[in-house]
Parts: C-alpha cells; sequence; structure tokens
C-alpha cells in the first residue's frame, strides 16, 4: 500500500502524541499542528491525503480552517474530531463537505477504519475522474475524422447539438458510418457528459423484453419478474440513452416511447405509478424510416418527434478525400496498440483503397488496417498485404509482376481468388516449393506468402 500523509490539527499535546503513535505503526506519515492558523499552512505546505481536524481550537474554530482547507482544495479528506455537546457544529461540517466526523473520547480501532474507508472512497473518486476524463477524450469531436466538407459541416452541426437542450436527435447511416461513435461524442462533449449514458440495440431483444429493458418492470409483473427492477430511462435519468436500429421497434413499443419523449413520464411494467425523468434520447437508423412510415411500419407522429435535429452520416465512398486520412489515423492507432512502427501505405495500396467502393464504410477500413497490421510488421503496407477484395483482377498482375519470373496470366474474367491461388500454385511449381525465392517471385513478403498458402490450402494452419 503507498504510504499516505495524514495532518492532526488538534490543541491537546497527548492526543496529538497519542495519534501520531499508532498511525505511523499503521504505516502513514503524520504531521500535526496545534493551532488552527499552523495548520492551514500545513496543510497547503504538506498537501496531505487526510486530516484529522479539531473542532475546538484555541485560535480560529475548526469550521474556519475547514473552509481554508476546502478553498484550497475542494476535494480535501477532512474528518472532524468533536466534543460532546458539539454534535450539531459537527453536522454543520459534513454539510460544508468534511468527510465524517469522530466524538471524543474515541477509539483507535473506529478511527483506522474510517481512515481506511475515507482513503478508499478518495482513490474510488480519483479513477472514476480519471475514466470520465479518459471516455471524454475518447469521444471527442476530434475522433470525427476526416478533411471533406461533409465532415467538417457535421462536426459543426454536432458541436451545437452537445451545446443545446435538444432532448431528441436522430442519426441516419449507412451500417458502418459510425452512428454510435456519434452518439456517444454528442452526450459526452455535452452537460450531461458525467451522467449516464445507456444504450440499447433494438433488433436484439424480443418485443416481449424490450419495453421491460427500457421502462423497467415491478416485482410479479410477469412469470420471472421475481424482483423490481429499474429500465434505462429511469437509469439514465439526467443523461443520454442511445437506441441503435429504431427502425426496427414494434408498434406497441414505438407509441410507449413517443409518450415518454412527450412527457417525460412512463410506468414501469406491470407498475401504476408515473416516473419522470430527464434524458435526452439518441436514436439511430440505417432505415428510411420516411419509407417506413409511407409503409406503415413506423409511426408519423413518433418520426417527426425525433428527426427535430436529424443528423445524416454520408457513406465513406461519397468522400473520398477521406478514405487516406482514415486509413493513417488507424494506423497510429494499431501502432500503439500492436507496438507496430508502420509509417503507412505505398502509393500502389493507396490506388487500392481509393479504388475500392467501402460497402461495409469506416467501420470496413478499420478492420482492413488492424488485420494487416495483426498479419504484417512492416514499415510501409504494400498491395500484396491487403484482403483480395481490395485488388482487382486488373491489378494484380501488374502490382505482383509475375510476368517478369516467367509465371504465365491466367485469362482475365476469371474470380480474383482464382487468379490469386493460380499464381501461388505457379510460384511453388516453379521454385521446387521453396517458399522464400516463390514469395520473391510474387513481390510478397515470406509471411503474406504463407497466409495465402494457407489460405488456399497449399499449408497446413
Amino acid at each position: 500500500m503507498p504510504e499516505h500523509k495524514i495532518l492532526v490539527i488538534d490543541d491537546e499535546k497527548l492526543l496529538r502524541w497519542s495519534l501520531r503513535q499508532n498511525l505511523e505503526k499503521e504505516g502513514f506519515t503524520v504531521t500535526d499542528a496545534d493551532r488552527g492558523m499552523t495548520g492551514l499552512t500545513a496543510y497547503r505546505d504538506e498537501l496531505p491525503d487526510l486530516t484529522l481536524l479539531d473542532i475546538n481550537l484555541p485560535d480560529i474554530s475548526g469550521v474556519s480552517v475547514l473552509e481554508g482547507i476546502k478553498e484550497a482544495n475542494p476535494d480535501a479528506l477532512v474528518v472532524m474530531i468533536t466534543a460532546f455537546g458539539d454534535i450539531k457544529t459537527a453536522v454543520k461540517t459534513i454539510k460544508m463537505g468534511a468527510y465524517d466526523f469522530l466524538e471524543k473520547p474515541f477509539s483507535m480501532d473506529k478511527l483506522k477504519i474510517l481512515i481506511g474507508k475515507a482513503l478508499e472512497t478518495a482513490r474510488l473518486k480519483r479513477e472514476v475522474s480519471q475514466f470520465r476524463e479518459q471516455i471524454s477524450s475518447k469521444y471527442g469531436f476530434e475522433n470525427m475524422v476526416g478533411e471533406s466538407k461533409q465532415m467538417k459541416d457535421i462536426c459543426d452541426l454536432l458541436r451545437k447539438i452537445a451545446k443545446s437542450d435538444a432532448t431528441t436527435v436522430l442519426i441516419n447511416g449507412e451500417s458502418g458510418t459510425g452512428k454510435d461513435v456519434t452518439a456517444k461524442i454528442i452526450h459526452y462533449q455535452s452537460q450531461r457528459g458525467n451522467q449516464p449514458f445507456m444504450e440499447i440495440n433494438c433488433t436484439a431483444l424480443p418485443e416481449t423484453l424490450i419495453e421491460s429493458e427500457l421502462f423497467g418492470h415491478e416485482k410479479g409483473a410477469f412469470t420471472d419478474a421475481k424482483t423490481s427492477k429499474k429500465g434505462l430511462f429511469e437509469l439514465a435519468d439526467n443523461g443520454s440513452i442511445f437506441l441503435d436500429e429504431i427502425g426496427d421497434l414494434r408498434p406497441t413499443t414505438q407509441a410507449k416511447l413517443l409518450k415518454v419523449i412527450e412527457n417525460k413520464t412512463f410506468k414501469r411494467v406491470g407498475g401504476v405509478k408515473d416516473i419522470t425523468v430527464n434524458v435526452r434520447v439518441i436514436t439511430a437508423t440505417n432505415k428510411n424510416l420516411e419509407e417506413e412510415v409511407k409503409n406503415g411500419n413506423f409511426r408519423e407522429d413518433l418520426y417527426y418527434r425525433l428527426k427535430i435535429i436529424p443528423v445524416l452520416l454520408p457513406p465513406l465512398r461519397t468522400r473520398g478525400e477521406d478514405v487516406l486520412v482514415l486509413a493513417n489515423h488507424f494506423i497510429r492507432e494499431f501502432n500503439v496498440e500492436f507496438r507496430r512502427h508502420t509509417v503507412g501505405l505505398t502509393p500502389d495500396a493507396e490506388k487500392c483503397f481509393l479504388n475500392y467502393r467501402w460497402p461495409g464504410n469506416v467501420r470496413e477500413l478499420k478492420n482492413v488496417i488492424e488485420r494487416t497490421m495483426l498479419l504484417e510488421s512492416v514499415e510501409h503496407i504494400e498491395p500484396c498485404h491487403l484482403p483480395s477484395e481490395l485488388i482487382s483482377a486488373e491489378q494484380l498482375p501488374t502490382l505482383a509482376r509475375p510476368d517478369e519470373a516467367g509465371i504465365r496470366l491466367p485469362p482475365q474474367g476469371l474470380d480474383i481468388e482464382e487468379v490469386e491461388r493460380e499464381l501461388i500454385k505457379q510460384a511453388m511449381d516453379m521454385t521446387d516449393g521453396n517458399q522464400t525465392r516463390a514469395a520473391r517471385l510474387l513481390s510478397l513478403s515470406r509471411d503474406a506468402f504463407r497466409y495465402r498458402m494457407q489460405k488456399f490450402g497449399f499449408l497446413e494452419k
């Protein structure tokens, strides 16, 4: 356990001596003061982890010392020591920010337990604060990577939404465009950022369970409801709830959701009491909700209530200038995660990235970089390191240049997998199975060549 500093401010010399002796035996570093003013000076100089402060001091009151300590450090841990009859004053100090109080005479065991709890509470608060800072940093506006005008406009819109009091936001975009990240950016960069963020995928649960997840249930509401349970709306009070794939929500649940948004009240399943919440509702879908409304699959009133502030995330194929920016961004991320030293893409690999349509959008691009950097430890990512779908049949012979080694190219029009398999087979035949020489013929690294041999069944995994 790390050594903690404790400051004792008390005018009783015997008590100070006793506390020092006992606390130092427990591994604490102890500083003491017999006056309020000297105690304040000691606090500013030592910045102790915890202060034991007597309410009655000869120069100034312990209440005044507490005020001074809290002014220097609002998070300071202070345990008040009070004589019999000062309980009212002790309670006042709790309201002022003191952690707790002890009434004289007290046992040393009780004090040690109290100190342990106080230090543990402080540790947990620090960890929560650090976690919140990390989350806020992870979901900052800078994580909306892109240089295109589309992305810059979206970032401007998200900043305005985060600052606003908007209680409903509808995010629309194809799968993989980053709807979940966008929802978290809106939440964590807003005034609600320190409050709960609850999320649910509306396709992940059957209709019989999703109402219970959203609104909670009372004990006995259905067969397995052995205890009462709070729903996500209740848990997200003062924060945000993210409903992903909102287009798949069933009509009956749509009606209840509309009521929550409009009235900010709901009942748990099987309950009779109205519960009021203050929640920002962020929804996302890859469906065309206007078409869903026309087809009778989505409530029109709910649709217009949700789209008060719509955010449309464009597919990656329409923002070509962002492809290489994103690729380099993910290379930097995975360099840290995988301890790699990849500089970037070669010009030919860049062409592969720019020519590809990216049907899976940003998620697919990230997965390609992750897969490549897991399999290859190279300075530059080349086309031979990329998945076959990124390389057209027309590109492969040019990039690998197997014809110069005398390898016969398969006729055009074959499936890219067949082309790649045939080239691997020919290279192995020409080198009598020497993998290093065969890889060199195709301008592949040995690891990349072995990966393709395994892929096509020429090598056991």
